[in-house]
């Protein structure tokens, strides 16, 4: 593939996949409903499982806004060739919320809760506070970004035999960090799918809550930043 496919692929892959466990999980009538959080950390383990394995070999399977910053910071991806990494990821995550409409529509329909509806979509705090969860974003991305550096190849980013361990690593700041504000971790995976939110005609849907919209975007890039600092240190 070429490599601005795989990472178009790859993160709608990952989005549909890990917002389609979510509305497995939290719409009326599914057969995942109320299975709780730990389903969605494993389902979301699974997509980026999935998506890396895909695209790897292809791209360097980033899938995320912030890796593709985080690898230009430390040298290990071309900063010419970011604009495109991350036009292609966001497209990617918009295509996969789409698709998570499409298959869980009658769902969508059968939910009368505009507050569930959204958080198929985009992520939001359990309990609202600025600093609480603008930290605890760039915390977990921090934690996630510092990990993928030190497993990427020297340049361009993750093979794919990084699949499992990555998965693995979403999976444990899933259940270990996921209880704030859902570890969006990615503009792809939040703020495409929160456009899509705003732009699709889903009955009984609310605001998309664009108030908090940044949060999911400054956090975790300023997580990855920090990361590749510290690693840029460490080496």
């Amino acid at each position: 593939m070429h490599p601005l496919f795989a990472e178009f692929i790859g993160t709608t892959l990952l989005v549909l996949l890990g917002n389609g466990v979510v509305a497995n999980v939290i719409l009326q009538k599914t057969k995942g409903h109320n299975s709780g959080l730990v389903v969605i950390a494993i389902g979301w383990a699974m997509a980026v499982f999935v998506a890396v394995l895909c695209t790897a070999t292809a791209s360097g399977g980033h899938l995320n806004p912030v890796v593709t910053v985080a690898l230009a910071v430390v040298g290990k991806f071309p900063w010419a060739n970011v604009p495109a990494y991350v036009a292609m990821q966001m497209l990617g995550g918009m295509m996969g919320a789409f698709l998570v409409w499409v298959i869980y529509y009658k769902h969508f329909e059968a939910t009368p809760d505009g507050d569930t509806k959204l958080a198929v979509f985009c992520t939001g705090p359990a309990i609202r506070g600025t600093f609480g969860s603008l930290a605890s974003e760039m915390i977990a991305t921090f934690v996630l970004v510092f990990a993928v550096l030190n497993m990427a190849a020297p340049s361009f980013g993750l093979g794919a035999m990084s699949a499992l361990p990555v998965a693995l690593l979403v999976l444990g700041i899933g259940v270990s960090l996921g209880g704030t504000t859902g570890y969006a971790m990615s503009p792809a995976r939040d703020f495409g799918p929160r456009i899509m939110h705003a732009i699709l005609p889903i009955p009984g849907k609310r605001d998309s809550d664009w108030r908090y919209a940044w949060v999911p975007v400054v956090g975790p890039l300023l997580g990855a930043v920090l990361a590749a600092l510290l690693y840029n240190y460490k080496i």
